[in-house]
């Protein structure tokens, strides 16, 4: 087996750092870089309804005329309408056949650990097929109902080559959350979760539209892998996939954890193998695994040439959905017990490996630790991705940086916070279906901004960016860019708050998570991470469709979102 493209590069073993550490490097005011990581929300989740300050523009489904101000369906909602395509007894990604579903099933509620699940009394039966606004039926601040499948393969029946009308179905038909899994007449314990979306306009998610309105927001950034939670964070810390290895080399996984989306025979669209504690690696080199050539079929009629020809190595099997990490929180490697899922040491370069190779300080803050202990009552592995790689986690220079959130909040306060700082959420706080609400989400950003503009110094060099590490396989109306084999995925929010940004100002330039990595390495004068990642593309050109690259594949670096010349 060939080594992974990634290579491990000797780093200097810094023994810590103090405040802005090599901030003369910092090609603009910004010597402070803070990214706040929430969870499983679209654009037009949080965004459906918001209205920019004159003069600007938004991309949204009261804008397109799918909904009007008061969440109600508008002239030209049936644009949104959800359907059931014609299927020929195979996984495709391309069903140009479909009609609509008459109207939507109710949502399933949500369920305490070890309650039965059941469907959500509080929404109606008989809304139309289409996007509805959750809070005409549940207060804001409660933790909203059951989430919606949002699996890699799931997530591209979704899409569905851009047409986005298959949400409901994929959720509804491919048996991830099933009743039984050997009984596919049972269905599954999903309904119209997908299709839920917050009214901004009618005073819902009040923090965020403050925040839009008196910064900046950018209506055309995406999820980068198509799925879930680990594959995005994992490519927030790497730029890439996760694949699996033994002893730092691509490898061949057991069986089991390959994910076949193959409909069962009988069914339409049953999948074969897919479950987050089996199949969930792709050999997207090989035509022949399951699943495969239909995404290549639709990447191959595509307009232009795909990024590194889909970015995918022969023999290499790809992570693309969650497995918990290979280290625990202290750096030891977890024991694997026959053949557990549980995802291999990652050997390639992280943004984390480049900034400390640099000499720009970083530190991941995460809210599932107390130093290096975990919360009880938190989880922590997946949205902790520098703990899936074995350069951070073997170097105790490195593995030092992997704090709490409550130092984050420690060293703003001392004004000794690194140059470049990640921070994901303590669980409840991430703004994640089932486990949280966008109020909690907004509640936690708002200590963050406020803290860091407690601090005058802090706050005259500092940018926070604001995002989520996927749509959580919520509706979004947005244009998806295909880019390899990976993604991108939906819409998500980021909105950028600093000094230094373009006053409520709603950018279009096509972004996904890439453009952070872009705009670290301008700011700092790096390097991309590799040959493979996509901060090699270019920045994206815009003559003839505001969101759409005239130079695709191209993905921005947020350079738009600001303005240095005051």
């Amino acid at each position: 087996m060939r080594l992974l493209a990634h290579a491990v590069i000797a780093l200097p073993l810094l023994a810590g750092y103090g405040a802005n550490v090599l901030a003369q490097t910092a090609t603009t005011p910004i010597k402070n870089l803070i990214v706040v990581i929430g969870e499983n929300t679209s654009f037009d989740t949080l965004f459906a309804t918001y209205q920019p300050p004159a003069g600007q523009k938004v991309r949204n489904l009261l804008s397109a005329g799918i909904v009007d101000a008061e969440g109600k369906p508008g002239p030209n909602y049936a644009s949104a309408l959800q359907k059931q395509p014609v299927t020929s007894g195979a996984f495709d990604v391309d069903y140009k056949e479909a009609a609509p579903y008459r109207v939507l099933p109710r949502p399933f509620a949500r369920a305490e650990r070890g309650a039965p699940k059941r469907v959500d009394d509080k929404i109606p039966t008989g809304l139309p097929p289409g996007p509805f606004q959750i809070t005409r039926y549940r207060d804001y601040a409660d933790y909203t109902d059951s989430n919606p499948v949002h699996r890699f393969f799931q997530m591209y029946q979704q899409i569905n080559a851009g047409r986005g009308d298959l949400f409901l179905w994929a959720g509804l038909s491919s048996g991830e959350g099933a009743r039984d899994r050997k009984d596919p007449t049972r269905g599954t314990y999903y309904g119209s979760e997908t299709m839920g979306f917050y009214n901004m306009a009618a005073g819902d998610v009040p923090y965020f539209r403050q925040l839009a309105q008196q910064y900046a927001l950018a209506d055309n950034y995406h999820q980068a892998v198509m799925g879930g939670t680990m594959p995005n964070y994992i490519f927030l810390a790497s730029g890439d996939v996760a694949r699996y290895t033994q002893d730092g080399k691509i490898a061949t996984p057991p069986e089991i954890q390959i994910e076949n989306p193959e409909p069962v025979a009988g069914t339409a669209n049953w999948y074969t193998n897919s479950s987050y504690s089996t199949g969930s690696y792709v050999g997207c080199a090989d035509a022949k695994q399951p699943g495969v050539s239909a995404i290549q079929r639709y990447l191959q009629n595509l307009p232009y040439k795909v990024h590194n020809g889909g970015n995918c190595e022969p023999g290499a099997f790809y992570l693309v959905n969650n497995y918990p990490s290979p280290y625990t929180f202290r750096g030891g490697k977890k024991p694997v017990q026959g053949e557990q899922a549980i995802a291999t040491p990652q050997p390639m370069a992280t943004v984390a490996s480049q900034l400390q190779a640099a000499g720009v300080s970083w530190r991941w803050y995460h809210g599932g630790r107390e130093g290096n202990s975990v919360r009880r009552g938190d989880y922590g592995s997946d949205t902790d991705p520098l703990t899936f790689f074995s350069q951070v986690m073997e170097t105790p220079a490195m593995l030092r940086q992997l704090q709490s959130d409550d130092a984050f909040f420690a060293d703003a306060e001392r004004g000794s916070l690194p140059a470049v700082s990640f921070i994901s959420p303590p669980i409840t706080k991430t703004g994640h279906p089932h486990y949280g609400s966008p109020a909690n989400f907004e509640a936690y950003v708002k200590t963050i901004v406020e803290k860091v503009q407690a601090n005058p110094k802090l706050w005259e060099q500092t940018a926070i960016l604001i995002t989520y590490d996927e749509g959580g396989g919520y509706y979004d109306s947005g244009y998806v860019q295909p880019i390899d084999f990976f993604g991108d995925g939906t819409r998500v929010p980021l909105i950028a708050v600093s000094k230094w940004v373009k006053p409520g100002h709603v950018e279009h330039a096509y972004y996904d998570h890439a453009s952070i990595h872009k705009f670290i390495q301008r700011n700092w004068k790096l390097k991309p991470l590799s040959s493979r990642t996509r901060d090699n593309l270019p920045n994206p050109v815009h003559t003839q469709d505001a969101y759409v690259p005239d130079n695709r594949p191209a993905i921005g670096d947020l350079f738009e979102l600001f303005s240095f010349s005051r």
